[in-house]
């Protein structure tokens, strides 16, 4: 543990080194200042990027039903066939183990952080038999009295990597069209998830958090190389909003985005639109699907992302003396 002297020592050097930097080349004062600041804060460091790589990555969009367990099984079904035909990064639906409903989620929820998930269990197995990295969409979670709309991440020995707990919850009032109010039973999660994983730098959204450009451009500085949301967009949203949206993150952000979403469901109260789709740096549908069961595969080329950048230089042309995103979660 270094003594206060240390620390002082090192601040001491880091100015030095920021002062000079300002005297002798004024453009790499704010990447310095940023690092001393990262460093300072005591957060995780992300790994260097590796170098660009072509990754086959499946959008399983799947038939969710009331049957826990047999939505578990159509999981790992989806999960084998993807793996098989060469996928390398596997993405589930929204609430893919439960009927989408506030009556369901606490009836459905699991204790993930108690080892207490079957369902996370299961994940955990078929990503490791499968050997792929997966985003298994979403379940809820049961956590010291609350409720959580919660994304498990996964690396290719079963490994959880991570957890994301939907941040922006989906209460919404169209009169005529749909109400629904996640706040009913859901609690917010406490903020964004990057994961380095084989497969590369993922940021993960679920559903709502598609409508917020700022946790989008968060996930962009931080070096995301794909945007992840399962999301289960509505029948009257969804046709107008879904794919418009992933095009803006994709667009504004020069990033990859993938969507997944549960199939439609005639006996369900809820309706899925559906339209799992992968999409572009430039905005550009990669792959994209109706709303009946169905694998979305795409091949994402990670070399498209500084070609793109370097074509049209949006990060270098950002008025910094006029606006700012303060990222009050960064590492």
């Amino acid at each position: 543990m270094p003594t206060s002297s240390t620390v002082k020592i090192a601040g001491a050097s880091a100015l030095a080194a920021a002062m000079l930097a300002a005297v002798s080349r004024p453009r790499a004062v704010g990447r310095l200042v940023r690092g001393i600041v990262t460093r300072a804060a005591g957060g995780p460091v992300y790994t260097p990027l590796p170098p660009p790589q072509k990754v086959k990555v499946a959008l399983c969009q799947l038939h969710v039903t009331a049957d826990k367990e047999q939505n578990l099984k159509t999981a790992r079904k989806a999960i084998e066939d993807a793996a098989a035909a060469g996928a390398k990064l596997v993405v589930l639906p929204e609430m893919f183990n439960c009927p989408y409903s506030n009556d369901s989620f606490p009836t459905y929820a699991e204790d993930i952080e108690g080892g207490a998930s079957g369902s996370v269990a299961a994940l955990s197995a078929a990503a490791a038999a499968a050997r792929v990295t997966l985003v298994a969409g979403s379940i809820p979670e049961r956590c010291q009295g609350k409720l959580y709309n919660t994304c498990c991440v996964f690396d290719t020995s079963g490994k959880l990597l991570a957890k994301h707990r939907k941040v922006h919850l989906f209460d919404i009032d169209i009169p005529g069209k749909i109400t629904f109010k996640e706040s009913l039973t859901l609690s917010p999660g406490p903020g964004p998830t990057v994961v380095d994983t084989e497969a590369g730098r993922l940021g993960i959204g679920i559903c709502y958090d598609i409508r917020f450009p700022e946790l989008a451009q968060i996930y962009a500085a931080r070096g995301c190389q794909v945007l992840i949301y399962p999301g289960a967009f509505n029948m009257t949203t969804g046709p107008v909003h879904w794919e418009l949206l992933a095009k803006a993150r994709a667009v504004d952000n020069q990033v990859f985005v993938l969507t997944c979403s549960p199939a439609r469901n005639p006996d369900s109260s809820y309706q899925a639109w559906g339209h799992s789709t992968a999409v572009g740096p430039f905005a550009e549908v990669l792959a994209t699907t109706e709303h009946s069961p169905a694998t979305v595969t795409a091949e994402l080329d990670y070399s498209q992302l500084p070609e793109r950048r370097a074509a049209m230089p949006l990060r270098q042309q950002k008025r910094h003396d006029l606006y700012l995103l303060l990222d009050k979660t960064a590492p």
